[in-house]
């Protein structure tokens, strides 16, 4: 699949089905394209930043895990061209991101924090 078929994030609570289906289908680059350019993306101890390193972060993890289960995604939060999205995982983890609406009004992940562990309790 080659960038311009891909379906882009009208809105952005339409990033997490995106991921879902992307990652499902092993398409690192179609994960990438998620993302602005100088995006963050952090998970436990990794940070990456920018496109070369959440490519080598999505080919990584794709190489080892191939079952991404679809998400609880609430409605995001939403200030002009500004949106935090959620997503909670079945195992309780959950991650929290910030989308921002492109020139072109499409969105895109700006940062992203992935698996928070469900609080203790």
């Amino acid at each position: 699949m080659t960038d311009h078929t891909r379906e882009p994030a009208r809105a952005p609570e339409d990033l997490a089905a995106l991921f879902n289906r992307r990652a499902n289908a092993g398409d690192v680059e179609g994960l990438v394209a998620l993302y602005e350019p100088d995006a963050v993306l952090a998970a436990g101890r990794v940070v990456a930043t920018g496109h070369a390193q959440i490519r080598s972060f999505y080919a990584d993890l794709l190489a080892r895990k191939s079952d991404f289960p679809a998400p609880e995604t609430p409605p995001p939060l939403r200030n002009g061209g500004l949106a935090m999205t959620f997503a909670r995982l079945p195992n309780g983890a959950f991650s929290v991101e910030v989308a921002r609406e492109q020139p072109d009004g499409t969105w895109l992940w700006a940062i992203d924090q992935l698996k928070l562990a469900p609080p203790k309790g």
